[in-house]
C-alpha cells in the first residue's frame, strides 16, 4: 500500500503568464504558495487480473488503453506500468474545479506513487515536468505549468518560465515574522461555484497564440504585478501586497467575459467594505475561492458569513508531493 499526498495551491502573483502560449514568446513569472490541503493517491497491489481505478467513478479494465480517465491512463503509459493487479484510488480535501490547482496536484501525486511502487526515485523538477508533459503536451490541455511545479516543490515559491521551456525555481525570501503575518491575514472564502477552467483558459490560449494586443498587454501588466508582489512580500510590506492583489484582480476581470459574474463582484465589494485591503479570485475565474488580505479578520469573517460564504482556513505546506504511507 502506497499513499501520496500533493498540496493544493494559491497563486500570489503573475497567474496566467505560465501558459506556453505566453511564456514561449515573452517569458512568464508566477509567485505561488502550496497550502495544507491535499490530493491523496492510494496505490495497492491486488491479486486479480484487471486494473481497478476509483475516483468520482470506478473503472475495471484489462488494459491501460481501456481507461476512460485520461490522467491515470497517460501516467500509467508514460511510466510503463502493467495494468493487471493494481488498484488506484484518489481523494481530495477540496473538490475539483475550485481554482486551487487540483489537476496538477492529482497528476504529481499519481506519478510519485507510481515511481515509488517501481522503487525508483524522481526529482521534484522531473516530477513537475513529467506532469506537465502529460497534461499540456499529451492531453493538450490549455493550462500552465504553475500547478504541477508548486505541487511538486511546495513552499512559497517564485517560478520563472523561460521561452525555451526551462523553469527557474526560487523560494520566496521572507522573514519569519512576515511569513507568520501572511499566513495569519490571508483568508479564503468559497463562492459556492465549482467549474471547469478549460473554456476560460482556452480563450486566453487562443488569443495569446494570435498575438491579441489586448490580451498581451493584460498579461504583460499581470507579470509586472507578479514581480511587484514578490518585492512587497520580501520587504515585509503586506499592505502594498494587498493593493497589488486588488490591481491584479481589476485587470484579471478584463481578460475574459467568463472571469467573473454579478455574485462574485458583490462578494468582492462586500469584503472590501468590511476590512479587506485587497483580494482576488483564485484560479482561472468563474468560481472557486476568493482570497483577501485583511487586518480585520473578525469583521471580514462576520460579513462573509452573513453572505453564507464558507471560509477555508489553511497554512502553507513546505514539503510538496511526498509519500505518507508505504507498506
Amino acid at each position: 500500500m502506497i499513499i501520496t499526498r500533493s498540496p493544493l495551491r494559491i497563486s500570489l502573483g503573475g497567474g496566467g503568464t505560465d501558459l506556453p502560449s505566453y511564456y514561449r514568446e515573452h517569458g512568464g513569472f508566477v509567485l505561488s504558495a502550496a497550502i495544507d490541503r491535499y490530493v491523496y493517491i492510494t496505490l495497492h497491489e491486488t491479486f486479480v487480473d484487471y486494473l481497478i481505478v476509483k475516483y468520482s467513478e470506478m473503472e475495471k479494465v484489462e488494459t491501460v488503453d481501456q481507461l476512460a480517465h485520461p490522467l491515470i491512463r497517460e501516467a500509467l503509459k508514460l511510466t510503463d506500468m502493467p495494468a493487471p493487479g493494481l488498484e488506484i484510488a484518489s481523494m481530495s480535501d477540496i473538490p475539483a474545479g475550485t481554482g486551487l490547482g487540483s489537476s496538477g496536484s492529482f497528476t504529481t501525486g499519481l506519478l510519485y506513487a507510481l515511481y515509488t511502487f517501481k522503487h525508483e526515485t524522481i526529482s521534484k523538477r522531473n516530477l513537475a515536468e513529467m506532469a506537465c508533459r502529460i497534461e499540456i503536451d499529451i492531453l493538450g490541455e490549455p493550462i500552465g505549468k504553475q500547478d504541477q511545479y508548486i505541487s511538486s516543490f511546495g513552499g512559497i515559491t517564485c517560478f520563472e518560465f523561460q521561452p525555451d521551456g526551462a523553469v527557474d525555481v526560487e523560494p520566496l525570501q521572507v522573514s519569519a515574522e512576515t511569513l507568520a503575518n501572511i499566513e495569519d491575514n490571508l483568508v479564503l472564502f468559497f463562492t459556492g461555484v465549482s467549474r471547469s477552467a478549460s473554456n476560460i483558459l482556452r480563450d486566453q490560449d487562443v488569443r495569446s497564440k494570435r498575438g491579441d494586443e489586448e490580451m498581451m498587454n493584460n498579461l504583460h501588466f499581470v507579470k509586472r504585478l507578479g514581480y511587484e508582489s514578490k518585492a512587497a512580500l520580501e520587504a515585509g510590506d503586506l499592505r502594498a501586497f494587498a493593493e497589488i492583489m486588488d490591481s491584479h484582480w481589476q485587470h484579471k476581470k478584463k481578460r475574459s467575459a467568463g472571469m467573473t459574474n454579478g455574485c462574485i463582484n458583490d462578494y468582492y465589494e462586500l469584503a472590501m467594505n468590511n476590512g479587506a485591503l485587497g483580494g482576488k479570485l483564485i484560479g482561472a475565474g468563474g468560481g472557486g475561492f476568493l482570497m483577501f488580505y485583511t487586518e480585520e479578520k473578525t469583521r471580514l469573517r462576520r460579513a462573509m458569513n452573513s453572505a453564507c460564504l464558507r471560509e477555508l482556513r489553511c497554512q502553507f505546506d513546505f514539503e510538496g508531493t511526498r509519500v505518507i504511507t508505504q507498506s
